[in-house]
């Protein structure tokens, strides 16, 4: 882990590496959480965590779905869903600088949600989709995985 002013430092000049996880159940509900932290604080997201320097993608992706939903997953049980980009005007400290994102986007199967979600998270929940499309406190970005992409497994 970095310390918070080398961290600030990258991210108020870089763009950060991350992935996203687009959790589905069996009844083909996504699974959200309420995050309680910049960038998005207050709004549902979808569970995800930054990729670490000299970090493999397959390493970060099996790390991340350990601390997100307390069950750690292979990339190989996930379908890459593409590249995007996430852009916000504020930033983890509350500072005047944006954050920007590269984010990669995978898709798993997950029927319960797990306690790992509260580390970023207030609570989570499954959401139907044309119910997370319509609910103004889901992220934009978070819809986009939706929007742009209709085959979601």
């Amino acid at each position: 882990m970095l310390n918070s002013d080398l961290f600030a430092c990258i991210v108020k000049n870089t763009p950060l590496i991350s992935i996203d996880l687009i959790v589905k159940n069996g009844n083909g509900e996504i699974l959200l959480g309420l995050r309680k932290n910049e960038p998005a604080k207050g709004f549902w997201f979808v569970p995800g965590g930054r990729i670490f320097k000299n970090e493999r993608i397959a390493n970060a992706f099996k790390r991340i779905s350990g601390n997100e939903l307390g069950i750690e997953y292979n990339i190989s049980q996930s379908k890459f869903l593409g590249v995007y980009e996430h852009f916000y005007d504020n930033n983890l400290f509350n500072d005047d600088f944006s954050t920007h994102y590269i984010v990669m986007g995978f898709n798993i199967s997950l029927e319960e949600a797990a306690e790992g979600m509260k580390a970023q998270h207030e609570t989570c929940r499954w959401f139907d989709i044309e119910a997370l499309l319509a609910d103004p406190m889901v992220h934009r970005y978070t819809k986009d995985y939706f929007l742009e992409r209709k085959g979601i497994r």
